[in-house]
């Protein structure tokens, strides 16, 4: 079976084919710029690489050129669109109305499209993807993966804030968490990788790239995720702030005569690393360069996002009362053995040890904690795609079995 997976941003597309039985990525690419000054990134399994402007004023002409090069004599990897039996679409926002993947109808589309205000930079952009993707093959089956659905699992007393519970009830406030994707392939491959039953361990999974979020995996099932109602929430991320008083917000719109529109904009895209080092830079590679040099803010940045990962890692171990595993993942989870290091300096209550030759190596799935530490520590590079592409398959069996 072979899966189409789009991942459909405002302006951008991604998407790879993978063969469900081997895993194989047959080719995978970019659409970016959409309706501006139109970019093509595509690169197959054998080798043919392109990348080059093409003509794309909408998502249907981004799509429409995806299935063109896929089928072409030279540059394609199928003989025709039939081969494409199913195309799985990342979905960001899914509130508490999907807890796992579904076939994507119209009666799906109007209850995402009713979380768009939950999600409303995400959503509307899947959804413009979808209805692409729909419109240029009807005959194909759609399905979508939700990134909130692996969090659905959490339990009020995790899931509920503070307040007024008719909040909770006109309007669903609550936390979501996000990362799901990611979250659950992590936490499985982790189970998989030490050879164990994911449904007996206890595993955190640090995701940590420009967004990022920890979540306690107990028995297979998230129990919490520090992402919140918005991923807004948490840990401190590349330009996002994190957890913060809303006390100290109010004081700010005071004081500088803000609104709350001006608020979230610094709030989501100033803060973070990049406000702590004082607009230097948001990627973490570039602090670490700058900290080398001595740069007091680039050091002190990432000195608060180890701390940060540090006291969720303990909440979570607390809250599933013990922890088998700790795994990184993302961007900076997969590369930045400093900050591994660093964070785990902060565990060592847990009968953590570290081994530093292995904590500086590089792989699909790495051990990095010594043999003789009381929690496995685990390096995993997480893929979202392969996981949407393992979901979509087995739907479609799903419906098969059901059909026969």
């Amino acid at each position: 079976m072979k899966i189409l997976v789009i991942n459909s941003g405002s302006s951008s597309l991604k998407f790879q084919v993978i063969d469900s039985v081997t895993e194989e990525v047959l080719v995978k690419g970019l659409c970016e710029r959409i309706g501006i000054d139109g970019r093509f990134t595509y690169k197959t399994y054998h080798g043919i690489s392109i990348k080059e402007p093409v003509t794309m004023e909408n998502h249907k002409q981004a799509v429409n050129t995806i299935l063109d090069t896929l089928v072409d004599p030279e540059k394609g990897v199928l003989a025709d669109f039939g081969e494409i039996d199913v195309v799985g679409h990342r979905l960001v926002h899914g509130g508490e109305k999907f807890s796992g993947s579904v076939v994507i109808t119209d009666e799906v589309i109007q209850a995402m499209t009713e979380c768009n205000d939950l999600a409303p930079l995400h959503n509307p952009a899947n959804l413009v993807g979808v209805a692409a993707c729909r419109e240029l093959m009807p005959d194909t089956l759609m399905v979508g993966v939700f990134d909130t659905a692996f969090n659905q699992t959490m339990e009020p007393k995790a899931y509920l804030y503070g307040l007024p519970y008719r909040y909770y009830e006109k309007y669903k406030i609550r936390r979501y968490g996000f990362h799901g994707i990611s979250h659950k392939y992590v936490s499985q491959r982790a189970a998989e990788f030490m050879r164990q039953d994911p449904r007996r361990v206890k595993t955190i999974v640090c995701h940590l790239g420009n967004g990022a979020s920890i979540s306690a995996v107990k028995y297979g099932k998230v129990i919490d995720n520090s992402m919140g109602f918005t991923p807004l929430e948490g840990l401190v991320m590349g330009t996002r702030c994190g957890d913060v008083d809303p006390g100290a917000l109010e004081f700010l719109a005071t004081k500088e005569n803000m609104d709350i529109h001006q608020i979230m904009t610094i709030l989501n895209q100033e803060s973070g690393v990049l406000g702590i080092s004082k607009n230097l830079s948001s990627d973490f590679r570039e602090l670490k360069d700058a900290e080398i040099k001595y740069n007091e803010k680039a050091s002190l940045a990432r000195e608060i996002f180890a701390y940060k990962v540090a006291k969720y890692i303990g909440s979570y171990a607390a809250a599933m009362n013990g922890v088998d595993n700790i795994v990184f993942t993302a961007g900076v989870g997969e590369n930045d053995s400093d900050i591994r290091e660093e964070i785990c300096e902060y565990l060592e209550f847990l009968g953590i040890q570290i081994d530093e030759v292995q904590n500086r190596d590089q792989g699909e799935a790495i051990r990095i904690s010594t043999g003789t530490s009381r929690v496995n520590v685990l390096v995993i590079k997480t893929n979202e795609e392969l996981e949407i592409a393992r979901e979509a398959a087995a739907l479609a069996e799903q419906i098969k079995s059901i059909e026969k």
